[in-house]
């Protein structure tokens, strides 16, 4: 059974920083590269950083230089630190495979950038 169970969000304030876990589970994962995904209320659910199984990552213009994605195959985890929060980092954030294994989404883990 493929899983995925985030954690580490929380309320912070603008230019605060958090680091997001996930653990995999069910697949094997060193092979896959892993996303993390966002939504926000009323909007659609967006990719925010990826990472291949080598280690390459990449990110969109809204979240670069803010955001790093790393793992670690030994224990199955992908992270995702985030600096410089933003008001409109303000999401519900998954991990997943990328692309994504649609049915398998876990329950994300809420962020919220306020003052």
């Amino acid at each position: 059974q493929v899983q995925f169970v985030e954690s580490g969000g929380g309320l912070v304030q603008p230019g605060g920083s958090l680091r997001l876990s996930c653990a995999a589970s069910g697949i094997i994962f060193s092979r896959y590269p892993m996303g993390w995904y966002r939504q926000a209320p009323g909007k659609q659910r967006e990719l925010v950083a990826d990472m291949t199984s080598g280690g390459r990552a990449s990110y969109p213009d809204s979240v670069k230089g803010r955001f790093t994605i790393s793992r670690d195959n030994a224990k199955n985890t992908v992270y995702l630190q985030m600096n410089s929060l933003r008001t409109e980092d303000t999401a519900v954030y998954y991990c997943n495979t990328d692309p994504p294994r649609i049915g398998y989404w876990g329950q994300g883990t809420q962020v919220t950038v306020s003052s």
